[in-house]
């Protein structure tokens, strides 16, 4: 048994590579060339059949998959945008799982098969737009937080899900009692498991993960201890390896060493992407697809432009620009990895069958596909819309300042804004930055949403060619952060320290100007403008 499972992993990843070298040129994805591969070994030639060992594989690389997922998905990164999240994924969870239950009765499929479809092309993945966005850098850009904070909803509403299903999968006639206690004993079992992880995370795991951090052999052993030991504790309270793994990751990534540990795991995550993507192609059964190919058309176009659709209006709804609002709906334009193992929860219960999934592997092809190059070119195809006048740069909050003389305001509290109207009457072009959307409302500047923490948020806002950078906030640390990087870049920065003590550290690190409380802040930084000739 061992060489077989040797010899067809060793044809999977060679051909891999060799397609990967003979496609750079055209600038293929990764992840399309490995979906090719896996196309070709299995229903193209049968060089390659699914046996029991890449099954092993194809299940362990999974939960690893999963638990890589969730060490993504920091609360911290996208803490700032969580409401936005919260309405933005939860209205198009629903949006489109209604319109897309609606698509399959009128193509003809059954309610529980419609069901099962209309849920699988709700959830993006988190695995291609993560590894996507972090190859292009822009993972900490306030588009790149958006989508992960929405990816981060969608992942808690697919465990929930499978969560239920796993509860009535065994029930053999379910009435409307059967599935009430399926349900709750199952809702019940993640409750405690949750509660589980939460309370080992906070309050045992940082001991020996500190310990464990000094070597990063130690480190990367420990933490698939903690995978496997979570994935353990899951299936004791009847829950999926998928479901502990993914929580596992989650625990983990809002610890201070899980930004070294996913650097430490990144060839790891590299290894398992390639392994599902090839593995999910191979296994594809093509005597479905002559009877399935207009139906994966049709709701291929409904992944691609119906969720983009759905949240560029839900974004421009909540006042984001035309570039944050077109360059988040672009990254949800495909399935999710949970498609895939939602839909084996369905075959494993007898809810659905093989053509089902095969026919969710179809649309996960063509939409991961697709949207690979889609994100890879978004800046390109907003420039290009805009161009030819579908989209609108004028309203662009997030637009370079490259023109004139500009200065940014960070926070727009009764200060910040007191400090924009009088730069805004005195000519200056400004641009205000602020972490609550509604408190950018209104400003007779432009304005920008965002964290100013994140250097990618100032970088956005070209704040290396500012005049000045004015802080109305009253955070000491961001502050200080602030007058660090205005510092090492020459930016002139003014701040307002709201304690008297704070007045010799921020000089000390290089704000250029300190009001203090007791002054009259509007006239005291009229007077200092005055006395700034270049300004």
């Amino acid at each position: 048994m061992q060489a077989p499972m040797t010899q067809s992993l060793g044809i999977l990843i060679v051909t891999a590579a060799a397609l990967s070298i003979l496609l750079h040129k055209v600038r293929m994805p990764g992840l399309v060339v490995y979906m090719f591969t896996g196309l070709i070994l299995g229903p193209a030639t049968g060089l390659i059949t699914s046996n029991e060992m890449l099954n092993l594989i194809s299940e362990s690389g999974i939960v690893l998959l999963l638990f890589l997922v969730g060490l993504e998905i920091s609360i911290e990164r996208v803490k700032d945008i969580g409401k936005i999240a919260i309405i933005a994924g939860g209205g198009q969870v629903t949006l489109t799982f209604v319109l897309g239950y609606i698509l399959t009765k009128a193509l003809g499929f059954s309610p529980m098969d419609g069901f099962y479809l209309a849920t699988a092309f709700t959830f993006s993945s988190t695995v291609v737009v993560v590894k996507l966005l972090d190859q292009k850098g822009d993972l900490d850009k306030l588009y790149g937080r958006i989508a992960v904070g929405i990816f981060l909803v969608q992942d808690i509403v697919v465990i929930f899900l499978l969560t239920v299903l796993s509860g009535i999968a065994q029930i053999q006639e379910p009435g409307i009692i059967e599935i009430a206690w399926g349900s709750g004993k199952a809702l019940l079992g993640l409750g405690a498991l949750l509660l589980s992880v939460i309370t080992i995370a906070r309050w045992i795991l940082p001991v020996p993960f500190r310990w464990a951090s000094r070597s990063a052999d130690t480190l990367f052993i420990w933490s698939l201890a903690w995978v496997f030991a979570i994935v353990l504790l899951a299936e004791l309270f009847h829950l999926s390896a998928e479901v502990g793994a993914f929580m596992a990751g989650i625990a983990l990534a809002q610890h201070s060493y899980a930004e070294d540990l996913r650097r430490r795991v990144h060839p790891v995550m590299n290894f398992f992407i390639i392994v599902f993507f090839i593995l999910l192609t191979v296994r594809m059964d093509f005597s479905y697809l002559s009877s399935q190919l207009f139906d994966g058309f049709i709701f291929s176009i409904f992944v691609l432009a119906g969720k983009f659709l759905i949240f560029l209006l839900i974004l421009r709804r909540m006042k984001y620009s035309s570039r944050t609002s077109f360059l988040t709906s672009i990254t949800v334009a495909q399935i999710s990895e949970f498609s895939f193992i939602f839909a084996a929860t369905g075959i494993a219960s007898g809810k659905i069958g093989p053509q089902i999934l095969s026919l969710i592997s179809l649309v996960g092809i063509i939409t991961i596909s697709i949207s690979s190059y889609l994100i890879i070119y978004s800046e390109k195809i907003f420039k290009f819309l805009v161009s030819i006048k579908l989209l609108s740069e004028s309203d662009d909050a997030e637009s370079e300042y490259t023109d004139g003389r500009s200065v940014i305001v960070v926070g727009m509290n009764p200060l910040g804004r007191a400090i924009v109207d009088r730069l805004v009457n005195r000519g200056f072009q400004v641009l205000a930055i602020d972490t609550d959307l509604r408190k950018l409302q209104g400003l007779s500047c432009k304005a920008m949403h965002g964290n100013v923490e994140y250097m990618s948020t100032l970088e956005e806002a070209n704040f290396k060619n500012a005049e000045l950078l004015i802080s109305a906030l009253q955070i000491e640390d961001t502050n200080n952060l602030l007058a660090f990087h205005c510092e090492k870049n020459k930016v002139p920065f003014a701040v307002h320290a709201s304690d008297p003590s704070m007045k010799d550290g921020l000089l000390a690190i290089g704000a250029d100007h300190i009001i203090s409380p007791k002054e009259s802040v509007i006239l005291t930084y009229q007077r200092w403008l005055m006395e700034e000739g270049n300004l």
